[in-house]
């Protein structure tokens, strides 16, 4: 908003200004008084900022504040355009199917998983809470209405307050980088004035949050770098920098890029000072010291009480508890706990068991009657055994029963013969009373590793090889026991050395497009670890007796198991890296290089009744221009750094400098957020180029004004005036394009087939028609 806070620490010059005072007013109580003048600030007549001084007389500090007018022009404008009819349309738009059922979740204290932080998610159901929302609506699918306990105005309020802040902040960041006032508020208009801005700031959408942090975690470094060592005002843009891009990078990861930028200029600077003599090799070392605690330890922090709220706000089960480990589960109130609890804890020959995949997809050990086919659609062979899998859902066919390769049954004795890290089993499985084994015969799927199959004795020169040995990972934690749900184990197979595996390939139609396993000779594959979920002492030794108990086995909860923060922050951690995305094709992802030139838009919104439709779409001008404006900086600097080389230099040291800063800012920052996704093996869509954006309108607003201040240099008025106008026009015809398409931004208006086809721009542009 242009309010800036300047503290000055200092305590020589308080004394010295003291002395000055001083000798001044003995000075002027010895003149006459018609020496005395009265002597009157002079004001320029340009100066465009209103400054309420406010001055503590207090010896080591000075407030001043400043209102910008152009500022709040443009806060004021933004809220205009954001806030217009936000509650409309009053149904699900986009992916506010997602967000919005996150909030509900919130609202709820039930626990959901998401691959992304959820900093943003908690400030939206912060604003639900406040405003009374009960988080009864289950945001079921697009486009359906909101009921009226829905406060749709309020949960789209931050999202859009946020798409408003940063109109000033993007001409504060330009004025920080000492671009003139009058091209940094076209640079704040240009961000009013994109159609793809304003349409992600209207709804329950996570981007303008991640801009809005990130941009103004941008300004506040630029300006901890400029500050005195260890003045307040040091101190204060440095933390709030720091607290900024953590936040950032806590809404989406993607957040991570602005922070990488933040580092580069942070070392950047460094280098540059490291050539000043006058700072000792102590000083550099001392100041560069405490630079890394706050922008290490102050976003550690900040990063860990997020989802130490997140964790302490989710403790009920809910619908996606699967993708976490057992004992995550069981330490939600009312999920696997209902299964889980009161069931004894040791794993024991005879103990009846489901093994779950403890990382990555959620599936358990499985078997069935079927066996592999004799040949496979490469022409290679099997064993013929009977097929083992992993099955992603709770079936009877996932119980097993560990045995003791030396004793005749699986009863349970007066004592418990407790199994151990290194001890050997026999894996059971529970139906079919076939063992688990494996052998020198390829996977299906993965020929490199070895077949896992139940062993069929065929009466043939295939002997069984069915020992497996138990290895507890995490023993340093759990103890030597094989305990269920908290032990995580590997099962090695004793005759090849070879560890029990989720490949996570699936298998064809004959495995019932289950996911394969395998005995693979990495032993230290994160999918060889397992662990016990369920679990029960068998109670006879008749195997009719023992199929008609696993088929009813059901377990009664008596307690929740207790997990600290540190394993539940380090497993979700873990989850939310290696989860794969389960959304592989959809209609409206795009590619990085349709980016720039907006090749394809994305349908938020339809109104089948009167054909009103929301799309994502930018400023097509203005995206244009930008995309332009890269080359032109490029050749500009490029052209720059050759002429320098031959020691010609058409610019003074401090237009080079401005000029080079403002590149390592923007075209680095622009570069850092849109590289990245060309290395990025997910769905994307258009709204991710949207950081990379913001950085390309700024460095844009710089080139219009180097062009400018090169016109200057001839001298030539008619040349910088046809310039200017040049700019004017040019600035309306995207105001004009902003228009036009302001009704697939709001979706208030009833449109008609040659409408939308006027609308349609590029043949690639995916508009619905009735």
């Amino acid at each position: 908003m242009g309010i800036e806070m300047k503290v000055l620490e200092n305590c020589e010059n308080v004394v010295r200004n003291r002395k000055t005072q001083t000798k001044i007013i003995e000075s002027i109580e010895n003149k006459p008084k018609c020496e005395i003048e009265e002597v009157k600030p002079k004001k320029s007549d340009t100066q465009e900022k209103v400054e309420i001084l406010s001055e503590v007389k207090n010896e080591n500090f000075m407030i001043k504040i400043e209102f910008d007018p152009m500022s709040i022009f443009l806060f004021i404008l933004a809220i205009v355009t954001r806030f217009f009819r936000l509650a409309e349309p009053k149904n699900v738009v986009f992916d506010e199917l997602h967000y919005g059922k996150f909030v509900s979740l919130y609202m709820k204290n039930v626990f959901f998983f998401d691959m992304q932080p959820p900093f943003g998610k908690q400030l939206i159901a912060g604003v639900a809470y406040f405003v009374g929302y009960d988080g009864n609506y289950t945001f079921n699918k697009i486009g359906n209405d909101y009921t009226d306990n829905v406060p749709i105005f309020w949960l789209r309020a931050l999202p859009a307050f946020c798409g408003c802040l940063l109109v000033p902040i993007i001409y504060n960041l330009l004025l920080q980088l000492k671009i003139n006032r009058w091209i940094a508020a076209i640079g704040g208009l240009l961000v009013i004035f994109d159609n793809a801005l304003l349409t992600q700031s209207r709804f329950i959408l996570m981007e303008p949050m991640l801009i809005l942090f990130s941009t103004t975690a941008l300004l506040f470094l630029l300006r901890f770098l400029e500050s005195q060592n260890f003045t307040i005002k040091w101190w204060f843009n440095g933390i709030t920098s720091a607290i900024l891009y953590t936040f950032s990078l806590s809404v989406k990861y993607v957040g991570f890029y602005s922070f990488l930028l933040g580092i580069f200029l942070i070392l950047r600077h460094f280098w540059k000072i490291l050539r000043n003599q006058n700072l000792t090799n102590l000083k550099l070392f001392f100041e560069t010291f405490i630079k890394g605690l706050i922008f290490i330890c102050v976003p550690i922090g900040i990063y860990l009480s997020i989802f130490y709220v997140h964790l302490n706000l989710l403790y009920r089960a809910g619908p996606h508890d699967s993708v976490m480990t057992s004992a995550f589960q069981a330490s939600l109130d009312g999920g696997l706990a209902s299964i889980t609890h009161g069931q004894p804890l040791k794993v024991v020959h005879g103990s009846q068991i489901t093994l779950r995949h403890t990382n990555g997809r959620p599936c358990w050990l499985h078997s069935h009657a079927n066996v592999y086919p004799v040949k496979y659609e490469d022409k290679r062979g099997s064993s013929h055994q009977q097929q083992v899998t992993c099955y992603s859902f709770k079936d009877v066919n996932n119980w097993w029963i560990v045995k003791r390769p030396s004793k005749p049954d699986f009863s349970i004795g007066e004592e418990l013969d407790v199994i151990k890290d290194g001890d050997e089993i026999q894996l059971v499985h529970g139906l079919t009373s076939r063992a688990l084994n494996s052998h020198d015969v390829a996977a299906p799927m993965s020929p490199q590793s070895q077949e896992v199959s139940c062993y069929i004795d065929y009466n043939i020169s295939m002997p069984g090889q069915l020992l497996w040995r138990v290895e507890i990972l995490n023993k340093e934690e759990e103890g030597n026991v094989w305990n269920a749900i908290r032990s995580q184990v590997r099962l090695v197979h004793v005759t090849t050395s070879t560890a029990l595996r989720f490949t996570g390939r699936q298998l064809p139609q004959w495995g019932y497009n289950q996911h394969e396993v395998a005995a693979d000779k990495n032993l230290n594959h994160p999918d060889s670890v397992w662990n016990v979920e369920e679990h029960r002492y068998t109670k006879t030794s008749d195997q009719k007796e023992r199929e008609r108990q696993l088929l009813k086995s059901e377990m009664i909860p008596l307690e929740a198991i207790e997990l600290s923060f540190w394993q539940k922050f380090k497993e979700l951690q873990i989850k939310m890296f290696w989860q794969s995305e389960t959304i592989q094709n959809h209609m409206y992802s795009s590619e990085p290089i349709e980016w720039p030139l907006m090749s394809k838009s994305i349908a938020y919104w339809y109104k089948k009744d009167t054909n009103a439709q929301i799309h994502l779409l930018g400023n097509l001008l203005l995206w244009y221009s930008c995309s332009f404006s890269i080359f032109i900086y490029a050749a500009i600097f490029v052209f720059y750094l050759l002429r320098r080389r031959r020691n010609i230099f058409d610019l003074n040291e401090e237009e080079w400098t401005k000029f080079e800063n403002t590149g390592c800012v923007l075209f680095i920052g622009y570069i850092f957020n849109f590289l990245p996704y060309f290395f990025v093996e997910r769905t994307m869509f258009l709204h991710n180029y949207l950081p990379a954006l913001v950085f390309k309108i700024c460095l844009l607003c710089a080139t219009i004004e180097h062009i400018l201040n090169i016109l200057k240099k001839f001298n030539l008025r008619i040349l910088i005036v046809a310039y200017k106008l040049l700019v004017l026009f040019w600035l309306l015809y995207i105001l004009h394009v902003f228009q036009t398409f302001l009704s697939v931004s709001y979706g208030r208006t009833s449109l008609t087939s040659d409408m939308i086809m006027k609308l349609r721009w590029k043949d690639t542009w995916d508009f619905i028609f009735s």
